[in-house]
């Protein structure tokens, strides 16, 4: 929790913004995961914790820009909830911390929208991802749960995206404590990915960092062998010497900023020949896409300035061939490189994207691509300072993309299936940092964790 200075001022801002009307925030309530007392655990809906500050079950608030009010909505908890919880700090208390003066009790927000539809006066809301939520929205406003989000308010959208988009130092000091849970979750990753284990033991033993940490996971561990499935959360394979194995995880910190590395590590302690040219060509792409990075750049130029690396890299060795450039632009380098290059990172591992992807990532200067592979790029738009954003190649050899592609001849004169089919069951590489977008270029945020071949080689040996 940031001082009440800053939740005060990121609300002020959205009243500026909206100019009128009435801002109706719903906070999340408990999940259960099979019945009502035993549930996930809890997370605050993102926007929620930003403009509010509060990580509990139960609450609510309204920001009315006409009367230039902040209302908490909530309720003490009695004794019935003290004795399974331990004693709690009082709504009001909580209220101050975050710059809140006044307090209802949590059925008075009822009355609070209607009064306000009553006079005419917008209720601006945005798009609701659970449906506990969307049935409350029905209650409140009268507008069927299955076409709540049909009437969101753009303009609050657009605002908050505007805002949470622009990292300010300490939320950039917050992703970076996230960071330094997942310098330790992916070096203990390196070192326990040997043969004879299974990649639930090295899935289990990262899992287990991210929780020591103080914080949890910011997303579940992607790990596997497999690593030509994007996301691969089975954790059953056995692990072998000359097998590679994606790890992507990352952390939260105990504000909830999140960080999201990847890499890609040699079960043997050493790459093989193959293995570490094709892993050189992602890297050599990471790199060459990170110090793109600047404000004002495209970042769907990134994307294809990384595209093109790893075509050319691989052209070297035998499985692309043609114009480098011709064959990025038909798109016939997504038969190993089918994902986007990055997202924007913050209190979401995918930031604001729950708003609507489109609006985080692109706007009416750069629109998404509906090609294959490109079109997967969730952020394609010109970056700017605060921005936090993943780099992350890669390049996979997918035994059901290749025999499609093959038997339909498809881009033939770029791609060598020849070539495609050697590298069957040789799995996948990713490589992805977290990089802050500085008035001058960029910053790699956290520690730098091992990515070379030498120190990823030196870290797996231990």
């Amino acid at each position: 929790m940031f001082e009440a200075t800053t939740y005060t001022a990121r609300r002020n801002r959205l009243k500026q913004q909206l100019g009128a009307g009435v801002v109706l925030f719903l906070g999340n309530d408990e999940s259960p995961m099979n019945y009502t007392d035993n549930t996930y655990p809890f997370t605050q809906d993102s926007s929620f914790l930003y403009f509010w500050g509060l990580n509990a079950p139960g609450l609510a608030a309204v920001i009315d820009i006409d009367e230039d009010r902040d209302i908490l909505f909530g309720n003490d908890p009695d004794v019935a909830d003290i004795i399974w919880t331990g004693p709690l700090p009082l709504l009001s208390d909580r209220a101050s911390a975050v710059g809140v003066s006044t307090i209802r009790p949590a059925d008075a927000l009822a009355g609070e929208v209607a009064k306000a539809i009553g006079q005419g006066r917008k209720i601006h809301f945005l798009p609701q991802y659970r449906a506990d939520n969307q049935i409350k929205l029905e209650a409140l406003l009268g507008v069927r749960a299955a076409s709540v989000n049909q009437y969101v308010s753009t303009p609050l959208i657009k605002a908050v995206i505007a805002q949470r988009s622009v990292k300010t130092d300490e939320e950039v000091a917050e992703i970076e404590e996230a960071l330094a849970v997942s310098y330790e979750m992916h070096t203990l990753g390196m070192r326990e990915a040997k043969p004879g284990r299974y990649e639930r033991d090295v899935a289990g033993a990262v899992e287990g960092v991210a929780i020591s940490g103080g914080g949890r996971l910011a997303f579940p561990v992607i790990l596997s062998k497999r690593g030509e499935v994007m996301h691969n959360h089975s954790y059953g394979n056995l692990l072998a010497e000359g097998d590679l194995v994606v790890n992507d995880s990352g952390a939260c910190a105990r504000s909830h900023y999140a960080s999201d590395i990847t890499r890609t590590i040699p079960v043997s302690g050493t790459f093989s020949e193959r293995q570490r040219a094709i892993y050189q060509a992602v890297l050599d792409a990471q790199m060459a896409a990170i110090e793109a990075c600047a404000p004002g750049v495209s970042f769907k130029d990134i994307h294809l300035l990384a595209a093109r690396s790893m075509t050319s890299d691989l052209k070297d060795l035998g499985l692309m061939k043609g114009d480098v450039d011709e064959a990025v632009a038909a798109g016939a380098h997504a038969i190993f490189f089918p994902h986007g290059l990055g997202h924007m990172m913050g209190l979401d591992v995918h930031d604001c994207e729950g708003l609507g992807e489109d609006l985080v990532g692109y706007d009416e200067t750069v629109q998404r691509s509906s090609q294959f592979g490109l079109c997967y790029l969730r952020l394609g738009k010109a970056l700017q300072p605060g921005y936090v954003l993943t780099v992350e190649p890669g390049c996979y050899f997918i035994g059901p993309l290749i025999d499609q592609w093959k038997a339909e001849g498809k881009f033939a004169d770029f791609i060598n299936y020849d070539a495609f089919d050697a590298y069957r069951g040789f799995g996948g590489v990713r490589i992805e940092d977290d990089v802050l977008v500085t008035p001058g270029g960029y910053r790699v945020l956290g520690r730098p964790i091992p990515k070379t071949v030498e120190d990823v080689e030196a870290t797996a040996a231990r």
